[in-house]
């Protein structure tokens, strides 16, 4: 039972929208956000008053530059996490706890944006406990590798491995600087096992694109 939610019918089926590109939110996660721009803040006011509902989703191409077109699948997260700072800011965290199709978009008189959410194709996303399947931690070690190699970055590898693998894949797919278009793959990407092969696919590709013929060489 994801954030005390039984079935995808008792989440709310409208839901304040939070448009932000390259930022991701998966199911079972968490992510820290700040909020400053007023309609947000607003935003933020009316969820915290409310079920503390809000969705994360990207945008796509078409509409006008205030309100772009939706992507169309986004993730509610609840309000977990609640601070603010002497300047009027919101420093909140977001808990994942289920994905949505971006319905009709309403007329509201509220700055932000609201729309239908569509849950029911994403109910196991609310299993409390969930079985990862058996996966080659070995290939996603190396395609990090070559990724992290190519980018001149670095993790903290004692951590990273002795992580369990579905933590490892749902914080890198959050946090590493992934284009929007692959952010969104990774959002809707059916269950574990799926997005696990998408982001096995974008590290080794990142991998090619630096020269290197083979990434499954990195030892």
């Amino acid at each position: 039972m994801q954030g005390g939610y039984r079935r995808t019918a008792d989440l709310p089926q409208v839901i304040p929208v939070f448009p932000l590109d390259g930022a991701l939110l998966l199911p079972h996660t968490e992510l820290p956000l700040q909020i400053f721009e007023p309609r947000y803040l607003n935003m933020i006011d009316d969820a915290m008053a409310g079920d503390r509902i809000i969705g994360m989703v990207q945008t796509r191409s078409g509409g006008d530059r205030a309100r772009p077109n939706l992507a169309p699948v986004g993730c509610a997260g609840r309000i977990t996490s609640y601070a603010e700072t002497p300047d009027g800011r919101y420093l909140i965290t977001l808990t994942g706890v289920c994905r949505f199709q971006t319905g009709e978009e309403l007329s509201t008189p509220t700055p932000y944006r609201q729309v239908r959410a569509g849950f029911d194709g994403f109910a196991a996303d609310l299993a409390s406990e969930r079985q990862p399947p058996q996966l080659d931690r070995r290939r996603f070690i190396r395609a990090l590798k070559s990724y992290l190699n190519h980018r001149n970055l670095d993790i903290d590898w004692d951590t990273a491995n002795n992580a369990p693998l579905d933590a490892l894949v749902n914080s890198l797919s959050m946090g590493l600087p992934f284009a929007p278009a692959e952010k969104q793959a990774l959002l809707e990407a059916r269950d574990f096992a799926k997005l696990y092969e998408v982001l096995t696919a974008l590290l080794e590709i990142d991998a090619l694109e630096d020269g290197d013929d083979d990434p499954h060489s990195v030892q």
